[in-house]
Protein backbone atom coordinates (compact mmCIF):
# COMPACT_ATOMS: atom_id res chain seq x y z
CA UNK A 1 0.00 0.00 0.00
CA UNK A 2 1.40 3.77 -1.13
CA UNK A 3 0.96 6.73 1.15
CA UNK A 4 0.33 10.16 0.08
CA UNK A 5 -1.32 13.26 0.99
CA UNK A 6 -4.09 15.20 -0.46
CA UNK A 7 -5.29 18.98 0.04
CA UNK A 8 -8.55 20.03 -0.03
CA UNK A 9 -9.07 23.63 1.55
CA UNK A 10 -12.20 24.17 3.28
CA UNK A 11 -11.39 27.95 4.81
CA UNK A 12 -11.50 31.31 3.38
CA UNK A 13 -10.94 34.55 4.59
CA UNK A 14 -13.02 35.04 7.73
CA UNK A 15 -10.75 31.38 8.56
CA UNK A 16 -7.05 32.10 7.41
CA UNK A 17 -5.61 34.16 4.22
CA UNK A 18 -5.10 32.50 1.38
CA UNK A 19 -1.09 32.81 1.08
CA UNK A 20 -0.62 31.61 4.62
CA UNK A 21 -2.56 28.36 3.99
CA UNK A 22 -0.50 27.98 0.30
CA UNK A 23 2.88 28.32 2.40
CA UNK A 24 1.78 25.60 5.17
CA UNK A 25 0.96 23.52 2.82
CA UNK A 26 4.31 23.85 0.55
CA UNK A 27 5.85 23.12 4.05
CA UNK A 28 3.77 20.02 4.01
CA UNK A 29 4.91 19.08 0.50
CA UNK A 30 8.76 19.72 1.83
CA UNK A 31 7.76 17.43 4.65
CA UNK A 32 6.22 14.91 2.17
CA UNK A 33 9.22 14.31 0.18
CA UNK A 34 11.60 14.53 2.87
CA UNK A 35 9.44 11.64 4.99
CA UNK A 36 9.36 9.57 1.36
CA UNK A 37 5.38 9.74 1.08
CA UNK A 38 4.02 8.64 -2.58
CA UNK A 39 2.44 11.80 -3.65
CA UNK A 40 1.23 15.02 -3.26
CA UNK A 41 -2.63 16.26 -4.81
CA UNK A 42 -5.21 19.43 -4.45
CA UNK A 43 -8.26 19.49 -5.81
CA UNK A 44 -10.19 22.00 -7.98
CA UNK A 45 -12.96 24.09 -6.95
CA UNK A 46 -14.85 27.61 -6.63
CA UNK A 47 -16.41 30.19 -4.81
CA UNK A 48 -17.30 28.07 -1.60
CA UNK A 49 -14.94 27.55 1.56
CA UNK A 50 -15.56 24.22 0.39
CA UNK A 51 -12.28 24.15 -2.03
CA UNK A 52 -12.56 27.74 -3.47
CA UNK A 53 -8.71 28.47 -2.63
CA UNK A 54 -7.80 25.81 -4.70
CA UNK A 55 -9.24 26.65 -8.48
CA UNK A 56 -6.40 25.37 -10.36
CA UNK A 57 -4.27 22.82 -9.47
CA UNK A 58 -1.76 22.63 -12.11
CA UNK A 59 -0.83 26.12 -10.38
CA UNK A 60 -0.12 24.58 -6.92
CA UNK A 61 1.68 21.88 -7.92
CA UNK A 62 4.18 23.70 -10.33
CA UNK A 63 5.05 25.52 -7.22
CA UNK A 64 5.42 21.82 -5.27
CA UNK A 65 7.09 20.61 -8.54
CA UNK A 66 9.50 23.13 -8.07
CA UNK A 67 10.86 22.22 -4.63
CA UNK A 68 10.67 18.60 -4.58
CA UNK A 69 12.91 15.42 -6.82
CA UNK A 70 10.88 12.48 -5.69
CA UNK A 71 7.39 12.64 -4.48
CA UNK A 72 4.44 12.54 -7.91
CA UNK A 73 1.86 15.40 -7.96
CA UNK A 74 -1.49 14.69 -8.82
CA UNK A 75 -4.38 16.45 -9.96
CA UNK A 76 -7.86 15.52 -7.21
CA UNK A 77 -9.10 16.55 -9.54
CA UNK A 78 -8.84 18.47 -12.55
CA UNK A 79 -12.49 19.77 -14.36
CA UNK A 80 -12.55 19.33 -18.24
CA UNK A 81 -15.76 20.64 -18.59
CA UNK A 82 -14.34 23.95 -17.35
CA UNK A 83 -11.57 24.35 -20.50
CA UNK A 84 -10.75 23.74 -23.65
CA UNK A 85 -8.95 20.80 -24.05
CA UNK A 86 -6.09 21.99 -25.70
CA UNK A 87 -5.49 24.15 -23.24
CA UNK A 88 -5.72 21.79 -20.52
CA UNK A 89 -3.64 18.91 -21.94
CA UNK A 90 -0.85 22.05 -22.57
CA UNK A 91 -1.15 23.06 -19.08
CA UNK A 92 -0.67 19.56 -17.93
CA UNK A 93 1.68 18.28 -20.15
CA UNK A 94 3.88 21.55 -19.08
CA UNK A 95 3.69 20.13 -15.70
CA UNK A 96 4.54 17.04 -16.79
CA UNK A 97 7.86 18.74 -17.97
CA UNK A 98 7.93 20.83 -14.78
CA UNK A 99 8.15 17.82 -12.76
CA UNK A 100 10.56 15.75 -14.94
CA UNK A 101 7.70 13.07 -15.85
CA UNK A 102 5.87 13.12 -12.19
CA UNK A 103 2.30 14.17 -13.00
CA UNK A 104 -1.09 12.01 -12.33
CA UNK A 105 -3.67 13.43 -14.36
CA UNK A 106 -7.31 12.63 -12.44
CA UNK A 107 -10.41 14.18 -14.03
CA UNK A 108 -13.36 14.80 -12.60
CA UNK A 109 -17.34 15.96 -13.87
CA UNK A 110 -17.63 18.23 -10.90
CA UNK A 111 -21.29 17.85 -9.02
CA UNK A 112 -21.80 21.78 -7.79
CA UNK A 113 -24.44 23.23 -10.00
CA UNK A 114 -23.55 26.84 -8.93
CA UNK A 115 -20.27 26.32 -10.70
CA UNK A 116 -21.59 24.94 -13.79
CA UNK A 117 -23.54 27.93 -14.01
CA UNK A 118 -20.83 30.11 -13.55
CA UNK A 119 -18.61 28.60 -16.32
CA UNK A 120 -21.89 28.66 -18.45
CA UNK A 121 -21.98 24.74 -18.93
CA UNK A 122 -25.57 23.05 -18.62
CA UNK A 123 -25.14 20.72 -16.29
CA UNK A 124 -27.26 17.85 -17.64
CA UNK A 125 -24.18 17.87 -20.43
CA UNK A 126 -21.37 17.03 -17.32
CA UNK A 127 -20.84 13.42 -18.53
CA UNK A 128 -20.79 13.88 -22.34
CA UNK A 129 -18.51 16.43 -21.70
CA UNK A 130 -16.44 14.88 -19.54
CA UNK A 131 -16.00 11.81 -21.85
CA UNK A 132 -15.48 13.92 -24.96
CA UNK A 133 -12.55 15.97 -23.33
CA UNK A 134 -10.71 13.38 -21.53
CA UNK A 135 -10.47 10.97 -24.70
CA UNK A 136 -9.45 14.72 -26.39
CA UNK A 137 -7.01 15.43 -23.82
CA UNK A 138 -5.37 11.85 -24.50
CA UNK A 139 -5.40 12.26 -27.78
CA UNK A 140 -3.61 15.59 -28.11
CA UNK A 141 -0.98 14.22 -25.53
CA UNK A 142 -0.46 11.01 -27.46
CA UNK A 143 -0.34 11.84 -31.07
CA UNK A 144 0.58 14.72 -33.59
CA UNK A 145 -1.28 16.63 -36.27
CA UNK A 146 -5.19 16.06 -33.95
CA UNK A 147 -7.59 16.49 -35.48
CA UNK A 148 -11.16 16.87 -33.42
CA UNK A 149 -14.49 16.92 -34.68
CA UNK A 150 -16.91 16.39 -31.27
CA UNK A 151 -19.81 17.30 -29.98
CA UNK A 152 -18.49 20.41 -28.36
CA UNK A 153 -15.24 21.10 -29.74
CA UNK A 154 -13.77 21.20 -33.26
CA UNK A 155 -9.90 21.79 -33.47
CA UNK A 156 -6.86 20.45 -35.50
CA UNK A 157 -4.92 19.66 -37.02
CA UNK A 158 -2.48 20.67 -33.83
CA UNK A 159 0.60 19.29 -32.48
CA UNK A 160 0.51 19.78 -28.70
CA UNK A 161 3.85 21.54 -27.36
CA UNK A 162 5.32 20.46 -25.14
CA UNK A 163 5.06 16.90 -25.45
CA UNK A 164 4.50 15.40 -22.08
CA UNK A 165 7.46 13.25 -20.47
CA UNK A 166 5.50 10.22 -19.56
CA UNK A 167 5.07 8.62 -22.85
CA UNK A 168 1.70 8.00 -24.60
CA UNK A 169 1.30 10.42 -21.79
CA UNK A 170 0.49 10.60 -17.89
CA UNK A 171 -1.20 8.12 -15.79
CA UNK A 172 -5.00 8.46 -16.17
CA UNK A 173 -7.46 8.89 -13.34
CA UNK A 174 -11.20 9.38 -12.79
CA UNK A 175 -12.70 10.73 -9.86
CA UNK A 176 -15.84 9.83 -8.47
CA UNK A 177 -18.21 9.09 -5.35
CA UNK A 178 -21.58 8.35 -6.44
CA UNK A 179 -22.18 6.58 -9.91
CA UNK A 180 -21.36 3.41 -10.81
CA UNK A 181 -21.81 3.79 -14.25
CA UNK A 182 -18.75 6.43 -13.97
CA UNK A 183 -16.53 3.55 -12.05
CA UNK A 184 -17.54 1.11 -15.13
CA UNK A 185 -16.91 3.25 -17.99
CA UNK A 186 -13.08 4.10 -16.05
CA UNK A 187 -12.29 0.58 -15.76
CA UNK A 188 -13.36 -0.27 -19.23
CA UNK A 189 -11.71 2.89 -20.48
CA UNK A 190 -8.05 1.95 -19.00
CA UNK A 191 -8.50 4.71 -16.47
CA UNK A 192 -7.32 4.60 -13.07
CA UNK A 193 -9.83 5.24 -10.08
CA UNK A 194 -9.63 7.46 -7.15
CA UNK A 195 -13.10 7.88 -4.91
CA UNK A 196 -13.61 8.79 -1.79
CA UNK A 197 -14.65 6.35 1.05
CA UNK A 198 -16.85 8.88 3.55
CA UNK A 199 -19.13 9.38 0.81
CA UNK A 200 -20.20 6.03 0.94
CA UNK A 201 -21.24 2.57 3.01
CA UNK A 202 -18.45 -0.14 3.08
CA UNK A 203 -20.89 -2.35 1.35
CA UNK A 204 -21.30 0.36 -1.46
CA UNK A 205 -17.24 1.00 -1.79
CA UNK A 206 -16.76 -2.96 -1.97
CA UNK A 207 -19.12 -3.09 -5.10
CA UNK A 208 -17.18 -0.73 -6.93
CA UNK A 209 -13.93 -1.71 -6.34
CA UNK A 210 -15.20 -5.44 -7.38
CA UNK A 211 -17.19 -3.31 -10.43
CA UNK A 212 -13.60 -1.65 -11.27
CA UNK A 213 -11.86 -4.89 -10.55
CA UNK A 214 -13.87 -6.94 -13.21
CA UNK A 215 -14.42 -4.11 -16.10
CA UNK A 216 -10.61 -3.42 -16.24
CA UNK A 217 -9.18 -3.13 -19.74
CA UNK A 218 -5.94 -1.29 -19.38
CA UNK A 219 -2.61 -2.54 -20.78
CA UNK A 220 -1.13 -1.42 -17.30
CA UNK A 221 -2.21 -2.69 -13.56
CA UNK A 222 -5.32 -1.01 -12.51
CA UNK A 223 -4.34 1.67 -9.61
CA UNK A 224 -6.93 2.84 -6.82
CA UNK A 225 -6.29 5.95 -4.67
CA UNK A 226 -8.51 5.93 -1.28
CA UNK A 227 -9.05 9.41 0.29
CA UNK A 228 -9.30 9.61 4.18
CA UNK A 229 -9.21 13.00 6.23
CA UNK A 230 -6.38 11.81 9.03
CA UNK A 231 -5.62 13.57 12.30
CA UNK A 232 -2.40 11.82 14.47
CA UNK A 233 -1.63 13.01 17.77
CA UNK A 234 0.37 10.54 20.91
CA UNK A 235 -2.49 12.00 22.99
CA UNK A 236 -5.18 10.29 21.75
CA UNK A 237 -7.71 12.96 23.66
CA UNK A 238 -6.09 15.49 21.55
CA UNK A 239 -6.18 14.04 18.32
CA UNK A 240 -10.04 13.11 18.74
CA UNK A 241 -11.00 16.59 19.66
CA UNK A 242 -8.89 18.33 16.53
CA UNK A 243 -10.28 15.54 14.26
CA UNK A 244 -14.15 16.40 14.99
CA UNK A 245 -13.57 20.11 15.24
CA UNK A 246 -12.15 19.74 11.78
CA UNK A 247 -14.45 17.05 10.51
CA UNK A 248 -16.83 19.70 11.80
CA UNK A 249 -16.02 22.37 9.86
CA UNK A 250 -15.81 20.17 6.25
CA UNK A 251 -19.06 19.14 6.72
CA UNK A 252 -20.31 22.58 7.42
CA UNK A 253 -18.52 23.84 4.31
CA UNK A 254 -19.72 20.89 2.34
CA UNK A 255 -23.23 21.74 3.19
CA UNK A 256 -23.11 25.00 1.98
CA UNK A 257 -21.94 24.58 -1.10
CA UNK A 258 -24.35 21.79 -2.06
CA UNK A 259 -27.30 24.25 -1.09
CA UNK A 260 -28.26 25.02 -4.53
CA UNK A 261 -29.16 21.01 -4.96
CA UNK A 262 -32.42 22.04 -3.07
CA UNK A 263 -33.96 23.73 -6.07
CA UNK A 264 -31.91 21.97 -8.91
CA UNK A 265 -32.24 18.56 -10.49
CA UNK A 266 -30.12 16.69 -12.92
CA UNK A 267 -30.99 13.23 -14.13
CA UNK A 268 -26.68 13.25 -14.86
CA UNK A 269 -27.13 13.30 -10.83
CA UNK A 270 -29.63 10.85 -9.73
CA UNK A 271 -30.22 11.20 -5.40
CA UNK A 272 -28.23 14.26 -5.99
CA UNK A 273 -31.25 16.06 -4.52
CA UNK A 274 -30.92 14.54 -1.21
CA UNK A 275 -27.46 15.87 -0.37
CA UNK A 276 -28.93 19.30 1.21
CA UNK A 277 -31.29 17.65 3.13
CA UNK A 278 -29.10 14.44 4.29
CA UNK A 279 -25.88 17.10 5.58
CA UNK A 280 -28.79 19.14 7.03
CA UNK A 281 -28.67 16.06 9.57
CA UNK A 282 -25.41 16.75 10.63
CA UNK A 283 -22.43 14.66 10.80
CA UNK A 284 -21.65 11.83 13.49
CA UNK A 285 -18.44 12.08 14.04
CA UNK A 286 -17.90 8.97 16.18
CA UNK A 287 -19.48 6.84 13.63
CA UNK A 288 -16.57 7.84 10.86
CA UNK A 289 -14.52 7.04 13.05
CA UNK A 290 -15.77 3.45 13.98
CA UNK A 291 -16.29 2.42 10.15
CA UNK A 292 -12.89 3.71 9.09
CA UNK A 293 -14.25 6.97 7.22
CA UNK A 294 -11.58 8.80 9.11
CA UNK A 295 -8.32 8.01 10.77
CA UNK A 296 -8.24 10.05 13.75
CA UNK A 297 -6.08 8.60 16.89
CA UNK A 298 -3.17 7.72 18.38
CA UNK A 299 -0.28 5.98 16.39
CA UNK A 300 -1.35 2.20 17.43
CA UNK A 301 -5.51 3.20 16.68
CA UNK A 302 -4.53 4.96 13.02
CA UNK A 303 -2.31 1.68 12.76
CA UNK A 304 -5.08 -0.73 13.55
CA UNK A 305 -7.38 1.27 11.17
CA UNK A 306 -5.11 1.48 8.23
CA UNK A 307 -4.31 -2.59 8.80
CA UNK A 308 -8.20 -3.04 8.49
CA UNK A 309 -8.57 -0.52 5.46
CA UNK A 310 -6.00 -3.01 3.68
CA UNK A 311 -8.11 -5.80 4.82
CA UNK A 312 -11.03 -4.81 3.79
CA UNK A 313 -10.13 -3.32 -0.41
CA UNK A 314 -6.96 -4.58 -0.69
CA UNK A 315 -3.59 -3.58 0.32
CA UNK A 316 -2.61 -2.75 -3.47
CA UNK A 317 -4.88 0.48 -2.94
CA UNK A 318 -3.15 3.38 -2.48
CA UNK A 319 -4.34 5.94 0.71
CA UNK A 320 -4.62 9.81 0.07
CA UNK A 321 -4.24 11.23 3.68
CA UNK A 322 -6.38 14.67 3.57
CA UNK A 323 -3.89 15.98 6.75
CA UNK A 324 -4.24 19.88 6.06
CA UNK A 325 -8.08 21.69 4.96
CA UNK A 326 -6.85 24.85 7.18
CA UNK A 327 -9.32 24.70 10.09
CA UNK A 328 -5.71 22.87 12.51
CA UNK A 329 -2.72 24.40 12.17
CA UNK A 330 0.37 23.59 10.30
CA UNK A 331 2.26 21.76 13.33
CA UNK A 332 -0.88 19.53 13.69
CA UNK A 333 -0.37 18.53 10.29
CA UNK A 334 3.38 18.03 10.40
CA UNK A 335 3.09 16.16 13.53
CA UNK A 336 0.17 13.37 11.59
CA UNK A 337 2.90 13.08 8.82
CA UNK A 338 5.77 12.50 11.26
CA UNK A 339 3.94 10.12 13.66
CA UNK A 340 2.59 8.31 10.63
CA UNK A 341 6.26 8.02 9.31
CA UNK A 342 7.74 7.23 12.35
CA UNK A 343 5.63 4.97 14.32
CA UNK A 344 2.39 4.05 11.90
CA UNK A 345 3.74 2.91 8.78
CA UNK A 346 6.91 1.37 9.57
CA UNK A 347 6.31 -2.47 9.34
CA UNK A 348 3.44 -2.08 7.80
CA UNK A 349 3.22 0.61 4.56
CA UNK A 350 7.07 1.45 4.12
CA UNK A 351 7.54 4.77 2.64
CA UNK A 352 10.10 5.78 0.24
CA UNK A 353 12.41 8.43 2.09
CA UNK A 354 15.08 9.81 -0.50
Amino acid sequence: MRIGIVFFPTVGPADKPAAQYFEECLRLVDLAEELGYDHVKIVEHYFFTYGGYSPDATTFLAAAAGRTRRVRLGTSATIPAFQHPVKLAGKLAMLDNLSGGRLDAAFGRAFLPDEFEAFGIPIDESRRRFTENVAAIQKLWAEENVVWDGEFHRFGPVTLLPRPVQQPHPPVFVTTAQSLDSVADAARLGHHLQTVPNAMSREGLEERLSLFRAEWAGADSPRIHLSYPTVVHEDPERARKAGQADDEANTASFRTAVESWRKVSSEAYPGYGKLAEKLARGSDFEAKVAENKLLVGAPDAVRGQLETIAEWYGDDVTLSLGVHSGHLSYEDAATTLRLLAEKVLPGLFPLRAA
